[in-house]
């Protein structure tokens, strides 16, 4: 049986590799650069396009993203070249979601007129907190104050705005995270990012960290309480957890997220990319060349940024369907799962129900709140396996 990922929505991913300054909690394919050839990236990102069009014939475009690295460092005009070619390669949605990731200084700021003007209609600001000491201490190029000014012009110039938080910092008290969530909530609109705190490998914290010079990190016990905070403000403010990190008025999700997390179809263009589409009953996982240069060279020599191309073997699929489905406050379908080809072990799923960590109501699978908080102890129990 074929599936229909596309039930999910199509859309496509822009990744924008440059930065002013890598951040040192950072794991994105990020590059610093204050050199860089607008009108040559534009031309290369319509090519992989017009590449991956002719691939993907017929498909109905319901969401577009830029990503980074830092988008809101593009040319306006980069940026309206891209949404143009892509509204024109494929069709667009009456309510087509044009999202752009945007740092909150005042030089980008002055430009979220323009990209609106291109065709954004949703930004996501990066504040990542309401502190400047914390700022500080994250590598962050803004101030508060900036931060503040940066959120009331993206307000005047779109009507759906986003922004991120990062919490269970260095020194972080309960009672200072509810103060700056409670700010936060009344500055926001219809929807929040609230990313606790990791640790990745490779990066400048993690080296910190290795030689203890990363002091401060909450234990797992205030790990836990400043979770419960969020959730409990959040609920309280009328923005529903819908994701693990991601809360929202209801409707006002993030629809191009959403693809990912119910297991739609999307295109991944430039440096380090992914993809997912589904070509009849084949489900292909792309990835783009990682290094700027590369890609770039690639993209036009041979008219695509592409690295790989794989199809993804059944278990796969069902089990990156698992692993981003219960990451959603809707959970997944389990009849879906199988016809994937996967399942989970009886027993385990009735451990994990008896536990209270998760809960079935026909073939709908759900964490509960109790689960959310521990979903990878969660999604190892529940690893599919062949029906």
């Amino acid at each position: 049986m074929t599936e229909n990922w596309q039930e999910a929505g199509f859309g496509l991913y822009v990744h924008w590799p440059f930065c002013a300054a890598k951040c040192p909690y950072c794991d994105f394919n990020s590059h610093v650069s204050d050199r860089v050839d607008h009108a040559r990236w534009a031309t290369a990102l319509q090519r992989d396009l017009r590449y991956w069009a002719e691939r993907t014939p017929g498909r109905r475009l319901s969401t577009i993203f830029f990503g980074g690295g830092t988008p809101s460092m593009m040319a306006p005009e980069t940026l309206a070249a891209v949404i143009e070619a892509a509204r024109g390669l494929w069709t667009p949605a009456n309510d087509l979601e044009v999202t752009m990731e945007a740092n909150p200084t005042s030089v980008e700021a002055d430009r979220f007129a323009a990209f609106a003007d291109a065709g954004v209609n949703r930004l996501s600001l990066g504040l990542q907190a309401l502190d400047d000491g914390a700022l500080r201490r994250l590598g962050r190029q803004h101030d508060v104050r900036e931060g503040l000014a940066a959120l009331e012009v993206s307000k005047s110039v779109v009507d759906r705005v986003s922004f991120d938080l990062i919490y269970a910092r260095q020194d972080q008290t309960a009672k200072a995270w509810e103060t700056e969530l409670r700010q936060a909530l009344d500055l926001a609109g219809e929807h929040l990012s609230l990313y606790q705190l990791t640790i990745e490998p490779g990066t400048v914290f993690a080296r910190r960290a290795a030689v203890g010079k990363l002091r401060g990190l909450p234990d797992e016990d205030r790990a836990v309480d400043l979770w419960n905070i969020t959730q409990d403000l959040c609920a309280a403010a009328g923005l529903t957890r819908y994701e693990t990190s991601n809360h929202a008025r209801p409707g006002t999700e993030a629809r191009h997220n959403l693809i990912y997390w119910r297991g739609g179809d999307w295109l991944g263009v430039g440096p380090g990319a992914h993809g997912r589409l589904s070509f009849g009953t084949a489900r292909l996982a792309t990835v783009a060349h990682r290094a700027p240069g590369t890609w770039l060279d690639r993209n036009e020599t041979t008219g695509s940024g592409t690295e790989s191309e794989d199809a993804l073997p059944p278990a796969e699929v069902a089990e990156e369907y698992l692993l981003m489905g219960l990451r959603t406050r809707d959970g997944i379908d389990l009849g879906r799962l199988r016809r994937l080809g996967g399942d989970v072990d009886a027993s385990s799923l009735g451990r994990m129900v008896e536990l209270g960590m998760v809960s079935t109501s026909g073939d709908r699978l759900r964490t509960t709140e109790a689960g959310a908080l521990l979903l990878d102890a969660i999604l190892a129990e529940l690893s599919p396996i062949e029906p």
